[in-house]
């Protein structure tokens, strides 16, 4: 299975949720930022349909301006680091600089979202000799990892919502934590596209073993069987594209193409939430499926106590 981007499933959050985003990351900062502000990304990135689409930008600048213009305009420069000894704060400093520069501001406020901490994190960058300090440089930094969960369990942030899973918290409130980012990206969230995207963030960060996804089933019934639906309408939605291609190209060919990848997408979606993260072998197992083969494995899933059991061939 593809290694996960961190970088690209932030950026998606930011840009998606910018305000809730700067709420959470820069709470020093973003207090100033009133119902009038707008927030555009300087950017015109082109968000992913889906979080395992590839994304080209590395960092989220983003133009907080008030349109009464009663305050200067800031840029927000939000970058993510999952692995801390990767952060470059030379590199932080060079980007601010050339937008500073591109953009003929000085009000550039960089934010650093770490998964985890570390001592290893450099705070502070100072350049100078003995007689003088030519630059003095820092930045906010948010690391999620310490972050109580229990202070945003009904948060109505979404970003707080959904990053749950990542936030500090002891073992036995794991199916928790997890149950109230699935409920606040339902309660929070009523776009059912944007819903499909960030389930699968929850999914990848909020990662439950096998008796914790049992007992969450079994607590939280109307979560799960909230996106199980819409773990469906998913599958009909490729069903129905897959057909109007096959108008274009055989319609035939066109439903089944349809067809096979939404049952590809839903059994995948199906077993990496019962069995957890799949290898490599078995997500390649599942890519060059036929249609035939992932229905027999979809009727074995229902059955099934290992993964095993859902390829045998019995």
């Amino acid at each position: 299975m593809s290694p996960v981007s961190h970088d690209q499933n932030f950026k998606n959050l930011i840009l998606d949720y910018p305000r809730q985003a700067l709420e959470l990351f820069a709470p020093e900062e973003a207090r100033h930022l009133d119902d009038s502000v707008i927030i555009t990304p300087i950017r015109q990135e082109q968000l992913k349909e889906r979080l395992g689409d590839r994304f080209h930008e590395l960092d989220v600048p983003l133009l907080v301006e008030w349109p009464d213009g009663r305050r200067e305009a800031l840029l927000f420069i939000v970058e993510e680091e999952s692995d801390p000894a990767r952060f470059s704060i030379h590199r932080l400093v060079i980007y601010c600089a050339s937008l500073a520069e591109l953009y003929a501001t000085d009000r550039i406020i960089p934010v650093v979202v770490f998964l985890r901490g570390s001592k290893r994190i450099c705070r502070r960058l100072e350049l100078g000799s003995e007689e003088f300090s030519f630059l003095s440089f820092t930045y906010l930094s948010c690391i999620l990892g310490d972050l109580p969960a229990e202070a945003h369990l009904h948060s109505t942030n979404l970003v707080a919502r959904l990053n749950l899973p990542n936030m500090r918290h002891p073992r036995r409130l794991r199916v928790e934590v997890h149950a109230q980012a699935v409920r606040g990206l339902l309660d929070l969230e009523p776009d059912t596209e944007k819903r499909l995207k960030y389930i699968d963030f929850v999914d990848i960060y909020g990662v439950l073993d096998d008796n914790e996804k049992r007992i969450y089933a079994e607590r939280y019934a109307q979560e799960d069987h909230t996106m199980a639906g819409l773990t469906q309408r998913l599958s009909e939605r490729f069903l129905t594209e897959g057909r109007q291609q096959g108008i274009q190209q055989g319609i035939l060919q066109g439903m089944q193409m349809g067809r096979s990848e939404g049952e590809l997408i839903v059994l995948t979606r199906q077993l990496t939430r019962r069995f957890g993260p799949l290898d490599a072998a078995v997500s390649e197992r599942l890519q060059k499926a036929t249609s035939a083969e992932l229905e027999q494995w979809a009727d074995n899933f229902v059955d099934a106590r290992t993964l095993n059991e859902v390829f045998d061939q019995g």
